[in-house]
């Protein structure tokens, strides 16, 4: 793409807000959130130079071990975003409680809440990893909002995101008017629009899921995938392929260039908790632009996007990527539990 028609991030939402599409306000808080992930990935490509990598010696509100590079993320966009006069509050996926901005700073009428450091556990191991980001709009005539303000469903984001860190590092957006993908000039450091209007494709033969937890998977579960490991000869009547890089941004970044199915289904190795992904930082926004490709988003009984939240750090399974793929899987827990009523 040449500098004579490159349009960066910058350009692309003064554009949007001219159009009506958004405001000033999201307008300067995306480009926040887009300066504290370059901060984010300067510090990523760093690796051992940086002194980044390895075990924080903490652990997050859900118990699972910090990396030194998920206490660094999550400060950095905790500082970008207290001074900028776009938020209300904001939410982590590392704290327990959502953190108002303080009084001696401007506020605004956005909720933001991310999961700053997605697949840390692959950090070492220089796999990409990323920050995924939700906004919502802060309820009217709230001064100093607390966690259930943010128990919004996602269909009332108003935008999301993620940011790879991979071989390059790319912003994918949606703020409801398509999801759109701007990739790091890094030598001039800032975003560049490099695809507009991403698709995901309605049909694949591609999945990704963690087949480990096989054993765990409720019957349902398991029909599905072993139909889909039958191939061509079997009930689906076609091969399909399997990646998985244990990476959700890496994933579903996959599956919007060149489609597929994401799964993390809920399983009994931990029957207590309703799901392995978290819901207002993970599900959400990657739901909103996958569906916002053409793709779908679902528990595999209901549409992510339309749950109404009960806590801030909930828990759901989540299917998403082609639509018609996620129609399939919805069909093979629907039909179980309808047997399973009717054996009952």
């Amino acid at each position: 793409m040449s500098a004579a028609v490159s349009v960066s991030l910058t350009r692309y939402l003064i554009e949007e807000q001219r159009a009506g599409r958004i405001d000033a306000e999201l307008r300067q808080l995306i480009a926040v959130v887009a300066r504290a992930c370059t901060s984010i990935s300067i510090a990523v490509s760093k690796g051992a130079l940086g002194g980044v990598l390895g075990d924080a010696g903490t652990g997050n509100v859900q118990g699972e071990a910090q990396k030194k590079l998920d206490v660094l993320s999550n400060d950095i966009l905790l500082e970008a975003n207290a001074w900028g006069g776009h938020l209300a509050a904001c939410a982590s996926e590392e704290m327990e409680h959502s953190q108002p901005i303080p009084d001696a700073f401007p506020k605004g009428g956005f909720l933001l809440l991310f999961d700053p450091l997605d697949g840390s556990s692959n950090i070492d191991v220089n796999v990409s990893v990323g920050t995924i980001f939700s906004v919502l709009r802060s309820p009217e005539g709230v001064s100093q909002p607390g966690d259930q303000h943010f128990l919004q469903p996602g269909r009332q984001q108003v935008a999301a995101g993620y940011c790879i860190y991979g071989p390059s590092t790319m912003l994918v957006l949606s703020t409801g008017h398509g999801t759109h993908a701007f990739t790091l000039d890094r030598e001039h450091g800032a975003f560049i629009l490099t695809q507009r209007d991403m698709r995901v494709p309605e049909e694949t033969a591609e999945f990704a899921i963690n087949m480990s937890n096989q054993r765990h998977w409720e019957p349902a579960m398991q029909a599905y995938v072993a139909d889909l490991l039958a191939g061509k000869d079997g009930p689906r009547g076609k091969n399909f392929n399997m990646r998985w890089i244990a990476s959700m941004v890496a994933d579903v970044h996959r599956i919007l260039t060149r489609g597929g199915i994401f799964i993390y289904p809920w399983d009994r190795k931990e029957p207590g908790k309703p799901g392995k992904l978290r819901l207002m930082y993970e599900a959400n926004p990657m739901g909103m632009l996958i569906e916002q490709a053409g793709g779908a988003a679902s528990t595999g009984r209901e549409d992510i996007l339309g749950l109404q939240p009960d806590q801030l750090h909930q828990r759901v399974p989540v299917f998403l990527g082609s639509r018609n793929e996620v129609a399939q899987a919805v069909a093979y827990h629907r039909n179980a539990d309808q047997a399973l009523a009717k054996a009952g």
